[in-house]
């Protein structure tokens, strides 16, 4: 299935297999979502997905590379992180 995922930042195809796997279509989907929401979803189709994972969704929410993520983004990324894995 072809969608426009790819268009955005940080979202390959490979990211884009697992995001239609857990149910996401397109980049308005993802966007409504919101970040939690989607690696919530991929958490639940991919159990061992990453932080840098998560980075990537958020950075292409924001439009964005995420190596350009602020600071204070990137530390809120790594405490929702942190809470999944306790």
């Amino acid at each position: 299935m072809k969608t426009d995922l790819t268009e955005h930042p940080n979202i390959g195809e490979e990211l884009e297999k697992v995001l239609v796997k857990a149910g996401i279509r397109s980049f308005r989907e993802l966007k409504s979502l919101g970040y939690e929401k989607v690696f919530l979803r991929i958490r639940a189709v991919e159990p061992d997905a990453c932080l840098s994972k998560l980075q990537a969704i958020a950075g292409a929410i924001e439009g964005v590379r995420w190596h350009n993520l602020s600071v204070g983004k990137k530390q809120e990324l790594k405490e929702f992180f942190r809470m999944l894995e306790k």
